[in-house]
């Protein structure tokens, strides 16, 4: 049976941290929030705390990086809530050492996740449905080599885009990432990759007359389990900008990158 909302947000790796915390403060705005997490016990217990203060809540079995995954999750929030307000894609990791192992794996949450749930729950989106993504201020296009740097500044297309992607993680495979320009941090070229396929994405979908805004943000340095307890900011401050993008009026900007709910330059 579809249930019937006002205004429905789904936020993924929401069992934990910012994630969490953007579902708390979504549902205190009214919103039913559904709490996407890899396992379903851990988001489950995140929605029932919501419940109990009051809100709407529901867990999504979802790991961004598993297609199957994506597909069940869609078709789960098609049938029982028909369509989708906002998508916070939250999921992120920060791994620890440099390899190609860590390249790809940071790549398939960070980059690819992100990039495969919004394109499955792009048919759910309502009239100015709201896409977010969790970025960072580590996507600073500063550390890159002028060559590549002039390429992270232009209007790619999504082909070009992952093309880029797939050279940074050879070029780390085959050892020579430093001498083409490349950062040694799967991080910052994920949260990089992550900038880009917004402003990509905003302009794939300029046209759609649903008009959805597409906007990436940094949470800033939050005391989460990633962030550290050295971390300057709560997660009530980090969760702040995501949930401000998610409410944007009909007419807000669209392909941007924020922090602290003001454009920011990467």
């Amino acid at each position: 049976m579809t249930q019937q909302a006002a205004s429905v947000a789904l936020v993924t790796g929401a069992s934990r941290g910012i994630g969490a915390e953007t579902a708390r403060q979504l549902a205190r705005h009214g919103y039913l929030v559904l709490v996407g997490a890899r396992e379903l016990s851990a988001g489950e217990s995140v929605a029932e705390a919501i419940r109990l203060q009051g809100g709407q809540a529901h867990a999504v079995s979802l790991d961004v990086t598993d297609a199957q995954s994506v597909v069940a999750a869609v078709k789960a929030v098609r049938e029982r809530f028909a369509g989708l307000d906002a998508l916070i894609n939250n999921a992120g990791v920060a791994l620890s050492g440099f390899n190609h192992g860590v390249v790809q794996q940071t790549l398939a949450v960070n980059f690819y996740g992100a990039m495969q749930v919004t394109d499955g729950f792009l048919q759910l989106l309502r009239p100015h449905g709201r896409i977010v993504m969790l970025s960072s201020g580590m996507a600073d296009r500063s550390v890159l080599g002028p060559d590549l740097c002039a390429h992270f500044s232009k209007a790619l297309s999504r082909a070009e885009l992952t093309s880029l992607v797939e050279e940074f993680a050879q070029a780390v495979a085959d050892g020579t990432h430093s001498k083409l320009g490349w950062p040694s941090s799967a991080y910052r070229i994920s949260k990089m990759a992550l900038n880009m396929l917004t402003e990509t994405l905003a302009r794939e979908q300029q046209h759609d007359p649903r008009r959805l805004l597409i906007n990436a943000c940094c949470p800033g340095w939050v005391k989460t389990d990633m962030g550290g307890e050295q971390a300057d900011r709560s997660i009530e401050e980090g969760s702040d900008t995501p949930v401000w993008l998610a409410m944007l009026p009909p007419d807000g900007p669209s392909g941007g990158f924020f922090r602290d709910r003001a454009a920011a330059s990467w």
